[in-house]
């Protein structure tokens, strides 16, 4: 390949080209840097050195030294509060929203920290004050759903039904369980001081969102039964089983009352026993077999828990099964069952418990919201040992 001798003239001219390019970043670099004060820069050395409440000392000096570095206030004000020092996090964002030399943007993103302060310390009322004043900003979606978690926290369902419906993503399909249940929660408190017709209407804005909830109902049910309407309520409960069978065992006990105020016990426990058959649950298992076990026997329980086991076998069935057992066993045969049942309880109590299937909390109790990562209807009524068997 030939070189063209004009090239061998504008290599030279590139090189001072370059050569004067990096000067004059070198020599803004340093302009910059000697700007800034020592503990800046002794701050990112604790940092490197993993050392992190000298580093926050020496970032707080830098602040003082030069009130200017706006980004290292707020640096340090989310440090804070993610280390859980929600009082130094809300005085330093504090700060910054007092200040009348930040532009628009940086009073806003000010405003939207010191209200996440306020969250993160439980200051319920002075967070939603400060959410409510970035609602007609650009920081709105940000601000909304702050509002929405403040709501369901005090758990002012009203308010978070007008907050859910001004949401960007709403009628998504969590979107639509969440507002659903937000409903049944005013129909709950409706149901327990007996105002049957706001019942009957939050259950119907539940359902006009979410056909498909269980929870509207099971509480629709409970207001047809509370008015002596018990046909109508079984009829209302057993369509539990089209929307989510997994929430039969929610149902078993109002079915079994019901039939048993009609008359007709035999139907419910046939019923139960379908629905068994058909949807394996450890719960729907424990409502038939205290049922079993209460009007029927051990043996009868004990035969129930049998033909279960050979369909679906766990360790709480056999807990169960051993249950039976025992108190049906000859008295000189007790001693080595309740030896045994001993030995399997202590491992049935660590997979007996509910699990999220959102988080993965676990706990003794059922919750329509998780109680750790907020999800609704994500802690289904089924045991850990049922999630661990699902294929």
């Amino acid at each position: 390949m030939e070189i063209e001798f004009w090239w061998l003239l504008a290599l030279p001219l590139f090189f001072a080209l370059g050569w004067l390019a990096a000067r004059i970043d070198i020599k803004q670099v340093v302009k910059e840097s000697r700007a800034l004060p020592r503990s800046y820069f002794a701050g990112l050395n604790f940092l490197l050195n993993e050392q992190q409440d000298k580093a926050i000392d020496a970032f707080i000096e830098a602040v003082r030294i030069d009130p200017q570095t706006i980004e290292l206030h707020f640096a340090l004000g989310s440090l804070f509060r993610r280390r859980g020092e929600t009082d130094r996090a809300i005085r330093m964002h504090q700060i910054l929203v007092d200040r009348e030399d930040l532009n628009e943007d940086q009073r806003l993103q000010a405003l939207a920290e010191l209200g996440q302060d306020f969250l993160k310390a439980g200051l319920l009322d002075r967070a939603e004050a400060v959410f409510l004043k970035l609602r007609d900003t650009r920081e709105k979606d940000m601000a909304l759903r702050y509002l929405l978690e403040i709501y369901q926290q005090e758990k002012d369902w009203a308010k978070a039904i007008e907050v859910a419906g001004a949401l960007p993503d709403h009628e998504g399909l969590m979107w639509r369980r969440e507002v659903a249940n937000f409903h049944c929660e005013l129909a709950a408190s409706a149901l327990a001081d007996s105002r049957y017709d706001e019942v009957r209407r939050q259950v119907e804005e539940a359902f006009s969102i979410n056909r498909r909830c269980v929870r509207a109902s099971l509480l629709l049910g409970d207001v047809l039964a509370a008015e002596g309407r018990d046909e109508e309520a079984l009829e209302t409960w057993k369509r539990i089983e089209s929307q989510d069978p997994v929430y039969l065992a929610l149902a078993a006990e109002r079915i079994m009352d019901a039939y048993g105020r009609l008359g007709r016990v035999e139907q419910g426990h046939q019923l139960l026993k379908a629905w068994l058959e058909r949807h394996a649950s450890l719960d729907l298992l424990d409502e038939l077999f205290h049922w079993e076990l209460e009007k029927q026997g051990p043996k009868a329980a004990y035969d129930l828990v049998r033909e279960e086991l050979k369909r679906n076998p766990t360790l709480l069935g056999l807990d169960k099964l051993l249950e039976a057992a025992l108190l049906a066993a000859p008295a000189e045969q007790r001693s080595d069952i309740e030896l045994v049942k001993q030995l399997i309880h202590g491992h049935t109590r660590k997979v007996a418990r509910y699990r999220c299937d959102a988080c993965g909390f676990k706990a003794r109790q059922f919750h329509w919201r998780c109680p750790a990562c907020g999800g609704w209807e994500t802690y289904p009524p089924r045991r850990t040992e049922e999630f661990d068997l699902t294929p």
